[in-house]
């Protein structure tokens, strides 16, 4: 099938992994729901050669947040199905500021490398950020001082 690459910008609620949780129950309800497949993520989860060998190529494929932005390894199986949170100083560097909007991580999260460079002296994706496949990356967004959303992405598949 190949690899699919994959954003969401969604609500914080308080912590990563509560946020993550209210995503992939929304994501869950859109791919899954209608279809009667699978009766809940942990039944879908549970079907490690659907999960193993096709994924849903969306957010689902990843099922836990690790908190070190130290990047993954494809050696280390505990690294598959991690998001983890974009580095400071990739955060400073894509963005221009440790407190990115939400309208930012939509701008920034489309544009690609071309001739006539990207914002802030960058030369690459904030795709390319994420180097691994079966793995995701998170950026806190804010509104003024607060965190608001997150913005995430990453890719599955092969």
């Amino acid at each position: 099938m190949g690899a699919s690459g994959w954003k969401y910008v969604t609500p914080f609620n308080g912590t990563v992994e509560e946020s993550l949780k209210t995503l992939h129950a929304q994501v869950f309800q859109e791919l899954c729901g209608a279809h009667g497949t699978y009766r809940d993520l942990e039944e879908l989860w549970q079907d490690a050669e659907f999960m193993g060998e096709e994924g849903t190529h969306s957010i689902l494929d990843i099922d836990r947040v690790v908190h070190t932005s130290a990047a993954p390894s494809d050696h280390n199986i505990e690294d598959y199905g991690t998001l983890r949170p974009l580095a400071s100083e990739r955060i400073v560097h894509h963005f221009g500021t440790d407190r990115p909007t939400p309208g930012a991580f939509e701008e920034v999260i489309v544009q690609a490398p071309a001739a006539r460079g990207l914002p802030h002296g960058r030369t690459e994706r904030l795709f390319d950020e994420c180097r691994m496949r079966w793995t995701g990356v998170y950026v806190v967004l804010h509104t003024g001082d607060e965190p608001t959303h997150l913005g995430i992405f990453g890719f599955s598949g092969d």
